[in-house]
């Protein structure tokens, strides 16, 4: 289980993972340290599942599909709207979370670890890397936006 930060912005609680990068769009994505090439699980953050809603469905490219970043390789669909989700990395996926199929809530009821979205094999891990926020950059990112939606 991973060590959070958490903040409140009027009565809501947002979680941001430690153990994680991030994009600004709310996707996360986790290193397997044990896998060379990097192999890196992704997901959505705690903020991203609140803010759009309960997800009806969740559906992935399939294993064998080759991503640049920037790629759309996710359709998440949920009450208020139906969102297409760019890669944060290139590379191949190798494994979605089937258990989405049965049970897209597990995204909402714990987006950080049985909501997981794919594994992807990282084409280019170092290079893509910095393009990502660490945990810190993106609670400040994703703090601002709930500020700023909140004033509108």
């Amino acid at each position: 289980m991973p060590e959070f930060f958490e903040v409140t912005v009027d009565k809501f609680t947002f979680r941001v993972a430690k153990d994680r990068l991030y994009t600004p769009e709310g996707v996360w994505i986790r290193v397997s340290a044990a896998e060379q090439p990097a192999h890196v699980r992704v997901g959505v953050t705690d903020f991203f599942q609140q803010h759009n809603g309960d997800i009806t469905f969740a559906n992935m490219k399939s294993a064998g599909t080759r991503l640049k970043a920037g790629d759309e390789w996710a359709e998440i669909e949920t009450m208020k709207v139906t969102l297409e989700l760019p890669a944060p990395i290139g590379g191949t996926i190798v494994e979605v979370n089937k258990a989405l199929e049965r049970s897209p809530e597990l995204v909402n009821q714990d987006p950080y670890e049985k909501g997981w979205l794919a594994m992807i094999e990282a084409e280019n891990w170092e290079a893509d890397r910095v393009r990502l926020l660490n945990p810190e950059v993106y609670l400040t990112t994703m703090q601002a936006q709930a500020e700023e939606e909140l004033k509108s």
